[in-house]
């Protein structure tokens, strides 16, 4: 694609969650086809600012593909219509000259809306806080090394830890079921040997504290999966259920009596 591109945008306007949202229409001229999806927004921001009118707000940060910031629900997809990327990483080639653009922000109640296209996503860091952590050993630091883990293990536990937090499988699943984020984190300890000690008190928790946040159930469709950025796969969820099944049929009364875990 050569030239620069004409766009129109259909954007999510909300005060707060509390509010009534509206999708408003802007012109988005002049892009660089070579822009990304958050660099056009800044154009657009730009010149609303320009004009006296109040910027769209949108979350971002690193704008690498890392931090799991950025969170636009585009044209009915997470992310936008590229697989396994990001919205920092969408860029407007993807798009034609004269398109229309649908930007939303996620939509789920666990994820209310902060102004506009900006989400509050501190459900996802609940549910971490509730068993994401390992024994800390107060002695003497032991080399890594020295602890034999095979291949296959350690590759599917870093496969796990790569989940960024963005919360696209949640927009993506029909349920806004957080099933996928969740069993990813508790792989990514509870694969490796230093977190056994919390494995059956770590998956119990997490996954009451997911529901509690009010996350949907997962039905298998796959959607979280398809969407993720990352291509976390759903092996994760069948890891956290037969975990969190042998847990609360062998080791509830051991949890509970150590004060840890899901009652």
């Amino acid at each position: 694609m050569s030239g620069n591109m004409n766009l129109t945008l259909k954007v999510w306007r909300q005060k707060d969650a509390n509010s009534s949202g509206k999708m408003v229409t802007y012109k988005a001229e002049n892009i660089s086809p070579d822009m990304s999806f958050l660099e056009m927004l800044d154009v657009v921001n730009e010149s609303l600012t320009k004009k006296g009118e109040e910027p769209i707000h949108f979350d971002h940060d690193c704008r690498e593909g890392i931090c799991g910031m950025c969170s636009l629900y585009i044209n009915g997809r997470p992310h936008g219509p590229k697989r396994a990327i990001t919205t920092c990483q969408l860029h407007m080639r993807s798009f034609h000259d004269g398109e229309t653009i649908i930007i939303e922000p996620w939509r789920a109640a666990a994820f209310p809306v902060i102004k506009d296209l900006a989400v509050d996503r501190s459900a996802f860091d609940r549910i971490q806080q509730a068993g994401g952590y390992v024994s800390v050993n107060t002695g003497g630091v032991p080399d890594a090394n020295v602890i034999p883990i095979p291949k296959v293990i350690a590759d599917e536990a870093f496969n796990s830890a790569t989940c960024i937090g963005c919360g696209a499988c949640v927009a993506a699943c029909k349920n806004a079921s957080a099933m996928l984020f969740t069993s990813a984190k508790i792989s990514q300890l509870g694969m490796l040997p230093q977190g056994q000690p919390e494995r059956w008190s770590r998956v119990q928790a997490m996954v009451a504290q997911m529901d509690a946040e009010g996350f949907g159930s997962c039905t298998n469709t796959g959607a979280c999966e398809a969407e993720c950025p990352k291509e976390i796969t759903l092996t994760n969820i069948s890891r956290m259920n037969n975990d969190f099944f042998s847990a609360k049929l062998f080791r509830e009364q051991a949890i509970e009596h150590d004060g840890g875990g899901a009652a």
